[in-house]
Parts: structure tokens; C-alpha cells; sequence
């Protein structure tokens, strides 16, 4: 019990972290990413990719839930549709540390429409509130949930009130809104991120409908600034996913000062880079690959003097035999003297 106690300790500034989010991401945000955004920020909040309830209670995969204790605040996401089974998996993800667990009602892929989860489940509210209710009789971190404002022939005004009256109803007070529909047919998992048209004013007025709740607005965020202004109509909180990918210095280097009102960890993406060099050699010396970390580095320079060619060194490098931190540093080399060549043309 005592650790039970000590991750609820841990997870009382979670919603205060939940003011900027970086969104679970299929492939994307697993265990290095979020190292290296947590070194951007220290205080974002940040989501595993999704993990399948069956995965852990049947499967037994708890080598899905490693994650290093600099990651914190972190918050595991979940995808199932059984209340026992996910209490079982939401049991598993507390003990192993995390300080939030997050039920998945908004991934549209056609697996998850098959095992019943997903945004399926926004047809079934109910189903929600009783999975939602399981987790939170087994765990002391925070229940929440990430959903679409619909889906399918929906009609989203009358559906989202609808679904976050019943959620909130079993005790839930954090929802992530996509402010998308998904289009279970017709529209693969990718265009579902981006054809469906936006409907941020419902999010705005969900927020006004139910002040109480922690609201935050999710799809389509590409800026900081965007972020700001999203918070500055009354949410509770933004989640960005892919820009935080593909800019993690732009949106995450920036974000502790603005967003949080706390100081940058660094001043320089450089400087990030330095700082993630003792746990690339940590990955290697035990028997990782070199590719498994640098991917997720490729858009730190992002819109900078340089950028093309560190990607360029990392893409073509990472993957090579005996590819190690003397790579990352002969890429560092180059964004450094693309910054001198820049700097000189301007003079």
C-alpha cells in the first residue's frame, strides 16, 4: 500500500501538467521520445502509446510499460472495452508507476474497431462510465479520458454533452477532446486526422456547459501560439501531437516559460542534444540500436540553420554497424558550422 500512497503523491500535479500534453502517439511516443521531450520540458504532460488491455492482463507484454523515472509526470493510455479487464490493466499501469491512466475513445483504426474500443466507444457511453468506474475502484491516479466530438452519422451537439454527462457522471473530471469526428468508414486512421472538419467552438462551449470538468482540446494544434490562444478561451488544457513530433524545440523547448510560467530547461536545442548523449550511450551499452532513439530526434532543428543535413547525417548514419554518439556529435558538428555559415551570410 505504501507504494499505492506514493504514487498518488506523485500524481497531484498531474492536472496541473495536463495544461500542455503531448499526445499519445502510435510508434512515435514511446519511452525514448518521451525522454527527450521531458528533457525539453520538465513540465508537460506526457502519454504512452496505446496499450491494449489484453496485451497485459492475457499477454502479459509489461515490457510495454517500461519507461525511465525522468519521465514523470507521465500518463499510461489504454485501449479495451471490458471493465474488469481494464481495471486488471489499469492495476498493472499504477503499480508500475504511472500517474495517470488515460482510456482511449478516439483511435479510429480498424483494429481497434474490431476489438470493440476506440472511438466505437462513443457509441456507447455507458460502456464508458462502467470501464471508467472499474479503473478508478482499483487505482489512485486519475481516470481520464481521450474522445472524438462523434463519430460517424453522429450529430456531435447533441452526442459530446451527451457522452461527457454519463463519463463525468462515474466520477471522471479530465477529458482530452479530439475536436474531430471519426469516420469509422470510408476514411483510413490517417485522413481521420485530418479530414474531418475541426469544431473547436464546441469544445469552447463543452467547457462553458461543464465548468467543473478539465477540459483540453486536442487535433490540429501546429503552434505554441495556437496552444495560447486555445487556453486564453477558458480550456483547461491543449494536447499536441504530431507538431510536438515533427517540432519538438518549438513547441516543448518553448513551452515551461510560456505555457507554465516556469524557466526553460535550456536555451539552445544544442544544449538539449548534449544533455541526451549519457542515455544514448546507456541505450547502446544495453545492446540497444542507435536508430531507436535518433528517429525521434530528426525535427529538434526544425526551421533552423542546419536542419536538413543533421537529418541527413542521423537518417543515413543511425543505422549503420557500430552507429553510436560519435554520429549524434558529427551531426551536432554540422548544425554548428551551418549556423557559422549562416551567421556569415548575413554579415
Amino acid at each position: 500500500m505504501q507504494k499505492n500512497k506514493d504514487i498518488k503523491d506523485k500524481a497531484k500535479p498531474v492536472s496541473h501538467a495536463a495544461r500542455l500534453s503531448v499526445a499519445p502517439m502510435m510508434d512515435w511516443t514511446d519511452r525514448h521520445c518521451r525522454f527527450m521531450h521531458r528533457l525539453l520540458s520538465r513540465e508537460a504532460l506526457l502519454y504512452t502509446e496505446m496499450v491494449t488491455s489484453p496485451a497485459l492482463v492475457r499477454g502479459r507484454a509489461f515490457h510495454l510499460l517500461t519507461h525511465s523515472p525522468e519521465e514523470h509526470p507521465v500518463a499510461l493510455q489504454l485501449g479495451g472495452s471490458d471493465p474488469s479487464e481494464l481495471a486488471e490493466a489499469a492495476r498493472i499501469g499504477a503499480e508500475a508507476g504511472y500517474d495517470e491512466i488515460n482510456l482511449n475513445v478516439g483511435c479510429p483504426s480498424d483494429r481497434v474497431q474490431s476489438g470493440t474500443f476506440g472511438a466505437v466507444l462513443m457509441r456507447q457511453p455507458d460502456l464508458v462510465a462502467e470501464c471508467c468506474a472499474a479503473m478508478q475502484a482499483v487505482v489512485d491516479v486519475p481516470v481520464t479520458v481521450k474522445c472524438r466530438i462523434g463519430v460517424d452519422d453522429q450529430e456531435p451537439q447533441e452526442v459530446l454533452p451527451a457522452f461527457l454527462e454519463t463519463v463525468s457522471g462515474a466520477g471522471v473530471t479530465r477529458f482530452s477532446i479530439h475536436a474531430r469526428k471519426a469516420w469509422l468508414k470510408g476514411l483510413s486512421p490517417k485522413e481521420n486526422r485530418d479530414i474531418p472538419p475541426l469544431d473547436y467552438p464546441l469544445v469552447y462551449e463543452m467547457k462553458r456547459n461543464f465548468p467543473d470538468l478539465h477540459l483540453s482540446l486536442n487535433g490540429g494544434v501546429g503552434t505554441l501560439e495556437e496552444a495560447l490562444k486555445h487556453l486564453e478561451m477558458g480550456l483547461d488544457g491543449v494536447m499536441i501531437g504530431r507538431a510536438a513530433y515533427h517540432q519538438p524545440w518549438d513547441i516543448l523547448g518553448a513551452a515551461d516559460p510560456l505555457v507554465f510560467g516556469a524557466e526553460a530547461p535550456f536555451a539552445d536545442p544544442l544544449d538539449s542534444v548534449e544533455a541526451m548523449l549519457p542515455y544514448v550511450a546507456q541505450h547502446l551499452g544495453e545492446g540497444g540500436k542507435l536508430g531507436q532513439i535518433s528517429k525521434h530526434m530528426l525535427g529538434l532543428f526544425a526551421g533552423q540553420p542546419g536542419a536538413r543535413l543533421w537529418r541527413r547525417v542521423l537518417s543515413e548514419g543511425a543505422h549503420k554497424e557500430g552507429a553510436g554518439v560519435a554520429l549524434i556529435k558529427e551531426a551536432l558538428d554540422v548544425v554548428r558550422g551551418a549556423r557559422e555559415g549562416a551567421l556569415e551570410a548575413q554579415k
